[in-house]
């Protein structure tokens, strides 16, 4: 394998680590942000009232989401194995 190719599998393998977190992310950072309106709104400001919706959530997400992060992850060891891109 070239250096050229371990670059571009690199690149890959990070494009494909953000492509997969990013939903996940996204889910907890809508989440959170609706709580703080929620928590700043009513005038409580527990921390946990923030943190429980948003670990639900998350959990959710990674749930609904598994099939297809996986996926995408076995995509890119499948172009791995096969030698390039």
């Amino acid at each position: 394998m070239a250096e050229t190719d371990l670059v571009e599998l690199m690149r890959q393998a990070l494009f494909a680590g953000l492509l997969v977190v990013a939903p996940v992310l996204l889910v907890g950072f809508a989440v959170g942000t609706l709580m703080g309106l929620i928590q700043a709104a009513t005038g409580i400001h527990e921390q946990i009232v923030g943190l429980v919706p948003r670990l639900v959530a998350i959990a959710a997400a990674l749930v609904m989401l598994a099939p297809w992060m996986l996926e995408r992850m076995a995509d890119l060891v499948r172009a791995a194995a096969a030698g390039g891109p």
